[in-house]
């Protein structure tokens, strides 16, 4: 038996929850990146690990020719351990560790991005201890606002990421004098979620003006990054399982003037691995309450935090029933109000024992459980090993 694309039959005897990702979408999502990135000459994709550092999923995204984003020490060896060339590891991050710094360094990684002047001295001692010269490209802080979330905004003055643009030069200027450290590039990233391409075009045209401004100093940028954030379709997985990346890559070639032999990097999370991704959860008991009905399953936020931290939306489907429509509130088990997945949403009338998914959640899923209520942590797997 399946539902879609679930096997169902096999889901019956497994534990509960648990993520599955669909690796057939992912490859094909991959693919149409590589096809809409590689129309464009300089454009390089890497991807943002945060969203999901599943070793099979890595594995897969590494195969398919994509660099990787990372903002801890810990993901630099989770890439390093699937596969990612050190060539390919960005590094960036507010707070990086010594000790983060140094695995970068050994590893001898593409580039430090980075976001202040005493990081970018710690950085330059660390080198000259090893005997190294650590790329580094600056992080900068377009105050360039996003139609997202308010706790997912990373592009404004009032965020704690970049250095300011009125910082820009003097940064540029300090790295000059350094022994140990070579400025290759420019940093940004407005933001995460972001559907609406002016967004895009507005972090454009501020990349274009600091590039003239730094040209009529005779600074040469080589290679400019202009992170992620491209969003997905919460509402429509099955109608829209990729994202619109012909729209987006589009935006940067007509609106972004690239010099000759420049590069331009981005860092994908969320739009390559969010839509294969589905927590599966049992459903424990149907409780009626006094003025609505819930759907008790045995995921919480522990499994799925970003409903009760961003209060976001994940379409849920019953994988188990073909009856008639009823209205529920399907909630967890934590012993917390906000564990609530979603209210007064239609789903096949549900009985204990039945299955549900919890679609899109390959992004900020897995990755961002925790072991609160001593829980356990959920597995994931991948459909080929099924």
């Amino acid at each position: 038996m399946t539902k879609g694309k679930f096997p169902v039959e096999k889901f019956q005897s497994m534990q509960t929850p648990f993520y599955y990702y669909d690796t057939e979408l992912l490859r094909q999502t991959l693919r149409t990146i590589n096809e809409e990135a590689g129309k464009h000459e300089g454009f390089v994709v890497h991807y943002a690990v945060k969203a999901n550092a599943n070793p099979k999923l890595l594995r897969i995204i590494r195969e398919a020719g994509l660099g990787a984003d990372c903002v801890s020490g810990g993901e630099i060896e989770a890439s390093i351990k699937a596969g990612f060339p050190a060539n390919k590891i960005v590094y960036a991050g507010v707070g990086k560790s010594d000790w983060e710094i140094n695995l970068g360094l050994d590893a001898d990684i593409f580039c430090f991005n980075v976001e202040s002047v005493p990081e970018l001295e710690v950085i330059n001692a660390l080198a000259a201890e090893k005997g190294k010269i650590a790329r580094v490209a600056f992080r900068l802080n377009p105050n360039v606002g996003a139609h997202t979330h308010a706790n997912i905004t990373t592009g404004l003055a009032e965020n704690k990421f970049g250095i300011a643009m009125r910082d820009m030069e003097h940064v540029i200027d300090e790295a000059a004098k350094m022994k140990n450290v070579k400025f290759v590039g420019l940093h940004f990233h407005i933001g995460s979620q972001i559907l609406d391409m002016g967004d895009f075009e507005a972090l454009c045209n501020r990349v274009n003006e600091l590039q003239e401004q730094l040209e009529s100093r005779n600074i040469r940028v080589e290679h400019i990054n202009v992170g992620g954030g491209l969003g997905i379709d919460y509402e429509h997985p099955n109608r829209v399982p990729i994202p619109d990346f012909k729209a987006y890559f589009d935006t940067y070639a007509k609106k972004l003037k690239l010099r000759p032999g420049q590069t331009l990097h981005f860092e994908l999370g969320r739009a390559v691995v969010a839509q294969c991704g589905s927590l599966i959860t049992r459903t424990l008991y149907i409780k009626e309450g006094a003025v609505k009905k819930f759907a008790i399953v045995d995921a919480g936020f522990t499994d799925l935090i970003r409903p009760a931290l961003y209060q976001a939306y994940h379409k849920i489907e019953n994988i188990t029933s073909e009856e008639a429509i009823e209205t529920y509130d399907v909630v967890g088990p934590i012993c917390e109000s906000t564990d609530v997945f979603c209210k007064q949403i239609d789903l096949n009338r549900t009985t204990r024992g039945d299955l549900l998914a919890i679609r899109s959640a390959g992004a900020y899923g897995e990755i961002m459980a925790s072991q609160y209520n001593c829980r356990k942590l959920p597995l994931g797997y991948a459909s080929d090993e099924l």
